[in-house]
């Protein structure tokens, strides 16, 4: 099974920026599916947004169209999350999974998930 490790969380002020990688132990399988998930305090997870590892295709929450931007460097087996635009509602774990169901926003049909990491948005 691939391990997830992401990166690039911290404390941030509202309007800002913070780019979050997910860098995977081998190359990702063809097919394969990796999403960005959160989970604010005290709620449950929800979906960020997905990338399609062979087609590039990508697919957002609507909190993040605009705002967020989901991209992949093949060369290093990473998923990047470039988060513009902060609020204080962003603030959450962010976890990267990976999945080869098709695109998908829901939780259960990503079988590898990273450890997390936290972005804490101030205002």
């Amino acid at each position: 099974q691939v391990q997830l490790a992401e990166s690039g969380g911290g404390l941030v002020q509202a309007g800002g920026s913070l780019r979050l990688s997910c860098t995977a132990s081998r190359r990702f399988y063809d097919g394969s599916v990796v999403a960005w998930f959160r989970q604010p305090p005290g709620r449950e997870h929800e979906f960020v947004a997905a990338i399609n590892w062979n087609y590039d295709t990508v697919d957002y929450a609507d909190f993040g169209r605009g705002r967020f931007a989901i991209s992949r460097d093949s060369a290093k087996n990473t998923v990047l999350l470039q988060m513009d635009s902060l609020k204080s509602e962003d603030t959450a774990i962010y976890f990267c999974a990976v999945g080869i169901l098709g695109m998908s926003m829901r939780r259960n049909d990503y079988t590898s998930w990273g450890q997390g990491t936290q972005v804490t948005v101030s205002s």
